[in-house]
């Protein structure tokens, strides 16, 4: 072996690439690669980044990348690799992992004589992965190349193991991959045959099952929603913030995953919007997520020039196309230790990303997540946007920060959170089986013992303002609550065990009940219609007094729904839908066509994701 050659024998301790004494900045300024006052600036800045020298001089464009690689040869005694025509050695990159590959910036090559040519990008980091490497390899030569023609590689070699362990991530006990078959027509209809045949059979039970269920859910929905209620006004609507300061702390590197499915038109726009973030952008890296089989995007961006901090990840096809899927192959790409996400519209707040670093950096490792708020740019397009204006600002401002508050699990929403990576690996990352990843993901947090924060920062995005979409959109999420509560409620006892007694009805309050509520809603119609005079066959089932309880049940649960709806609405940017609460009564049998459409598919399609198009708005985001 030559002088840059470095091996062992597996079993003894790894003799890795000695670094010389010399400093990687010295030695670029000795090649005259760098002016002084230039290196000056970029150290006093890489002492407020968690950032290597190299690659913030690279980011910024100071030294070329084959100047910046042959410094670092010379530091470690190594010879720089054209990985042009070289193979990677897949049963060692199979015994490493390709995601262990990916966070360490290695691959290994094909060799001669049985020696393993081991390249990477970031030698001064082999030392604290000798070990790892002293177990799955026997004898090595290390090598230096780009960690983006290391990255090609990978991805290439390792695409079948990366999507597999893209669609298995979750663990199986917390996955609904073990159980979610498609049933089929036959088990449809055999189901609407049992049910039918129960209600024709035993009509007053039937009737007195559901007024009971019907009170119960309207009880303890009303209830939740009602201390939430509470909870907001005793601490008050969030103040008028002021731009976050850059924090005297090392920034850590942030990795933004933004999925997009067939969204080639909004490519332009989402560039410019994420652009405006003062997060430096040296330690942000923005992910574009896209499916290997979507062209239409896939060309749009070929034409687009990305900035630095802005690349594409190539999600190859399987059997199973979802967004928590592409997101947990992405995920090994990623080189950030908090992992946030947008959608293809958002606009966050331009100190968005500053203000989640902070308030990570001011809680314990217990706050695993934080949830920013979700607004829209297109409240005033029709009734339908301004609705559902009105219902997110009820949901994040009141119930879900509410909730949060009384320490109760969170159903996270699927932009605007960001993880704690090491806290989001720990939990098998996102479930690629569940259509409804996101709010998943926030009862699994609570399983494992972590916390959902809130902070009161913004991103606007497009509101759904059409019906059909409307629906598309709502089934799917009701389908995925369908299939979080089936998959943990397979082993209740120990859901109980993890979640505690009040947290576990907290649970069965926002999945089952917010599923009851539209399901059984035809039900409460029924008061409807007798106001009107009309008298269905159904309601000399039950007494009159039975249908007195229940308006009295579903008017209170109605007046809290109005006050905090009013309430989540009186803050400035809002104030203008106030007058339109009192029309959200008409907006929610929406939300029962979306729930039959649910269960539907449930039965025959549980995997389908019905993918919510945007652009329906004239508005520009």
């Amino acid at each position: 072996m030559n002088e840059h050659s470095h091996n062992f024998q597996n079993g003894n301790r790894a003799l890795l690439p000695p670094k010389c004494s010399r400093r990687l900045g010295d030695l670029l300024r000795v090649r005259h690669a760098i002016p002084g006052e230039c290196l000056e600036r970029a150290l006093a800045r890489q002492r407020k980044r968690a950032l290597p020298l190299g690659r913030l001089l690279e980011h910024d464009g100071i030294v070329r990348q084959e100047m910046l690689l042959d410094a670092i040869a010379e530091q470690f005694a190594l010879e720089i690799v054209d990985l042009a025509g070289r193979q990677v050695d897949t049963d060692r990159l199979a015994r490493l992992g390709p995601d262990f590959c990916l966070r360490h910036q290695l691959a290994p090559l094909e060799g001669a004589q049985g020696i393993v040519e081991l390249v990477c990008a970031n030698p001064a980091g082999l030392a604290a992965i000798q070990d790892h490497l002293a177990d799955h390899l026997d004898r090595f030569k290390v090598s230096l190349a780009p960690r983006d023609q290391i990255e090609a590689l990978i991805r290439k070699a390792g695409a079948p193991i990366l999507s597999q362990r893209a669609n298995a991530l979750c663990p199986r006990e917390f996955s609904c991959r073990s159980w979610a078959r498609p049933l089929g027509w036959p088990a449809l209809l055999a189901a609407t045959g049992v049910a039918t045949g129960l209600a024709l059979a035993f009509p007053t039970v039937v009737m007195w099952l559901a007024f009971i269920w019907v009170l119960l859910n309207l009880a303890l929905t009303s209830l939740v929603r009602l201390s939430a209620l509470v909870m907001q006004i005793a601490n008050g609507l969030a103040p008028a913030r002021t731009p976050a300061p850059e924090p005297d702390f090392p920034l850590p590197v942030v990795s933004i995953l933004v999925p997009l499915h067939k969204e080639d038109a909004i490519l332009p726009s989402l560039i410019e919007r994420l652009g405006n973030t003062t997060y430096p952008k040296e330690v942000l890296e923005v992910i574009i997520v896209l499916e290997e089989t979507d062209s239409i995007t896939r060309k749009a961006l070929e034409k687009l020039p990305l900035p630095g901090w802005m690349r594409a990840v190539i999600v190859p096809p399987g059997p199973l196309q979802t967004k928590p899927r592409a997101m947990n192959y992405a995920l090994d790409f990623c080189r950030g230790d908090i992992i946030g996400i947008y959608d293809a519209e958002d606009a966050p707040e331009a100190d968005q990303i500053m203000r989640i670093v902070r308030h990570f950096q001011a809680t314990g490792p217990e706050v695993a997540c934080i949830q920013g708020y979700l607004d829209f740019y297109n409240p005033r397009e029709n009734w339908l946007a301004r609705c559902f204006t009105i219902e997110y600002a009820l949901w994040f401002r009141v119930v879900l920060h509410g909730i949060e508050r009384m320490g109760l699990p969170v159903p996270l929403g699927g932009t605007t959170v960001f993880f704690r990576r090491d806290a989001l690996e720990r939990l098998g990352a996102w479930d690629a089986h569940n259509v409804t990843e996101d709010a998943d993901l926030g009862f699994r947090l609570a399983r494992l013992g972590y916390r959902c924060a809130f902070l009161n920062t913004t991103t606007r995005e497009e509101a759904n303002c059409h019906a059909l979409p409307w629906v598309k959109q709502r089934s799917r999420w009701l389908k995925g609550y369908a299939m979080t509560w089936i998959t943990h409620m397979r082993q209740p006892r120990r859901l109980w065990r993890d979640l505690g007694a009040k947290r576990f009805v907290a649970f069965q309050v926002l999945l089952l009940g917010t599923l009851s509520t539209f399901t059984l809603a035809p039900m409460i119609w029924s008061l409807w219609l007798i106001s009107l005079g009309i008298i269905p066959f159904y309601v000399h089932l039950l007494p009159w007094a039975a249908w007195k309880i229940l308006a009295i049940g579903f008017v209170s649960s109605e007046i809290v729904l109005f006050v905090s709806g009013l309430y989540a609405v009186s803050g400035r940017d809002h104030r203008h839908l106030m007058p339109w609460v009192a029309t959200m009564p008409l907006y929610w049998p929406l939300g029962t066509l979306a729930v039959y459409k649910a269960l539907y598919e449930l039965m025959l399609a549980p995997f389908y994701w019905d993918k919510t198009s945007h652009g329906h708005s004239r508005s520009a985001g």
